[in-house]
């Protein structure tokens, strides 16, 4: 599954499975040749087209991996791609993204939103549109943003947040001069405050740890956005918006957006049969089959995801640092690499870094010998840890225990996720360690195995991380009952510090250096195996416009819509 902590949370793919919105072509198409270069930084591929121009009404279906359960995507169990795609088409959007993912105010939720200086203190001013209601016919106003201060950034461990950053940083959420205006002090500075309160959610439905939870299972209680939630029918698997005629902006083109749960092999033959109107291409199977299908565009462009194995520190024989790094070195990430560029038209980049693509301002390896393949190295560290060589085939022994992980593989994984599990599996095996690869539910996958630390190795994306800051929980440590993103729980205090001072730091070239020096820090930790970064290809209908590959930026599903 996805794992989304592009904005608030976490963006992240649970296990390589198919992402629904993100990939892209022109209206020009592409040539197939292989290999070319990972697409520039801010490149994008949505057929753009003025609205006005569109067809006014259709039906664009698209594919998602398993049914929405939590729609509150603060909660840890709905920080999904797929639920962030939904609550920011049907709640506040205050920011959106451009292609190169510097983020601009939405004006029909805001006029103005301004920074200021106030007894030391950064002050952030919100202006809201005076037209910005909910659903229920309140007023967005500042009650809503110190509720979802509270519940997010507030410490209750009563709250089930994914990721508190920037909220934490919070010292007060007041009413300014008037109804709509918010006046909201953060007690230390934070550079990523526009990533807050998107989406903004209403209080009425944030205002205890039970409403929370409880309100957004499997509904959406109060809405704000130009679509609202028309059905959930579990039978059929699909779930359907369509606009809503309390919309105060620009109407949407469609007349309805149906999300329609598929595994990656059915969605593929779904749109060779017409039934579903986009569809992951980023597969060598896939890809082959849908570069030259009728009517049929392949969208491609860069984006913010990356591919890694999460190593489980918190328990077992991965809690010695030493394994973890005799793993980084076991696995042979170029051959990973290669079979996920096989048959694509695009390079796909090792990453050494775990903030920055490797086409993104910013970017530097920080890897170093931990991001090295060095088999012998590797089992000279595990013999260092006391694991026992016992033969080829067989995996080492200490104090009578066998050197075996298990990798725990959502059902929902597409093809290459399998390969990959299975090649990583290989690659262990030479340097004694045995895998066991698990599949689960992929309806279990994130609240039973990855919330839970109920796995030693899983191998899934985080997208969308365009603010650095965003990827904060996925490395600071546990605290309390909050795991936040950090599955393996790996960390350390060095690196809280170092990313406490990034996300603080008002200076672009100072962070980057924080950065740099908690991305070392967390390579040495053996938090993780950094894989690669994914290519963004999307197969779409032929007509559709404004959809595809938004590059860093965002979809705005109010302007898709159909070519006369």
């Amino acid at each position: 599954m996805e794992r989304l902590r592009g904005w608030p949370a976490w963006v992240a793919v649970w296990a390589l499975i198919v992402l629904t919105a993100t990939g892209c072509t022109s209206s020009g198409g592409h040539d197939g040749s292989l290999h070319q270069a990972l697409p520039t930084y801010g490149s994008y591929d949505i057929n753009a087209a003025p609205s006005a121009d569109l067809r006014a009404g259709g039906t664009l279906t698209v594919p998602i991996t398993q049914m929405v359960t939590q729609f509150n995507f603060n909660h840890v169990d709905g920080a999904l791609d797929d639920v962030w795609t939904i609550d920011t088409m049907t709640e506040p959007r205050l920011f959106t993204r451009d292609a190169e993912g510097v983020p601009r105010i939405v004006t029909d939720y805001l006029t103005s939103a301004t920074v200021s200086t106030a007894g030391g203190h950064q002050v952030v001013t919100y202006r809201l549109n005076p037209k910005a209601r909910w659903s229920d016919g309140r007023a967005l106003g500042w009650r809503d943003f110190a509720a979802q201060w509270h519940a997010v950034g507030g410490g209750d461990d009563r709250y089930l947040v994914a990721d508190p950053s920037g909220y934490d940083r919070i010292a007060d959420v007041g009413q300014g001069a008037g109804a709509h205006e918010v006046r909201v002090t953060f007690r230390q500075p934070y550079a990523d405050w526009r990533r807050l309160f998107t989406p903004l959610f209403p209080a009425a439905a944030y205002d205890s740890p039970q409403h929370f939870d409880s309100d957004w299972q499997g509904r959406l209680p109060v809405t704000a956005g130009p679509f609202r939630l028309a059905s959930v029918d579990r039978t059929a698997q699909t779930l359907t918006l369509v606009p809503d005629t309390a919309w105060w902006g620009t109407r949407p083109r469609l007349d309805r957006i149906v999300f329609r749960v598929l595994d990656p092999d059915a969605a593929l033959q779904a749109f060779l049969n017409g039934e579903v109107d986009v569809v992951n291409a980023a597969t060598s199977e896939a890809y082959a089959q849908l570069a030259k299908a009728k009517d049929t565009d392949i969208r491609i462009g860069s984006a913010w995801d990356e591919v890694h194995i999460t190593l489980n520190g918190a328990s077992g024989p991965l809690a010695d640092r030493a394994v973890r790094n005799a793993l980084q070195q076991a696995v042979d990430r170029p051959a990973l690499a290669q079979v996920a560029a096989s048959g694509l038209p695009v390079k796909v980049p090792l990453l050494g870094n775990h903030f920055f693509m490797t086409n993104q301002p910013g970017y530097a390896d920080d890897s170093g010998l931990y991001g090295r393949f060095d088999l012998a190295a590797a089992e000279r560290a595990l013999d260092r840890a006391g694991w026992r060589s016992q033969g080829e085939g067989r995996p080492r022994v200490k104090d009578g225990r066998p050197l075996t992980l298990r990798l725990v593989l959502s059902e929902g994984t597409n093809r290459l996720g399998e390969d990959l599990a299975q090649l990583v599996q290989q690659m262990l095996a030479r340097a004694g360690v045995r895998v066991d690869i698990e599949k689960v539910p992929a309806t279990a996958y994130g609240p039973q195995y990855l919330d839970k630390g109920n796995f030693d190795l899983a191998i899934f994306r985080f997208t969308g991380l365009t603010y650095p800051s965003s990827a904060y929980a996925v490395y600071r440590r546990p605290a309390g009952g909050q795991v936040f993103e950090n599955y393996g729980r790996v960390g350390s205090a060095q690196v809280d510090k170092l990313l406490g001072q990034a996300v603080g730091t008002l200076d672009e070239r100072t962070a980057r250096r924080l950065y740099d020096e908690a991305d070392a820090e967390i390579w040495r930790l053996g938090h993780d195996i950094e894989l690669y970064q994914r290519p963004q290809l999307l197969a779409v209908r032929k007509g559709l416009a404004n959809y595809g590959v938004p590059g860093l930026g965002d979809i705005d599903f109010a302007k898709v819509g159909w070519e006369r």
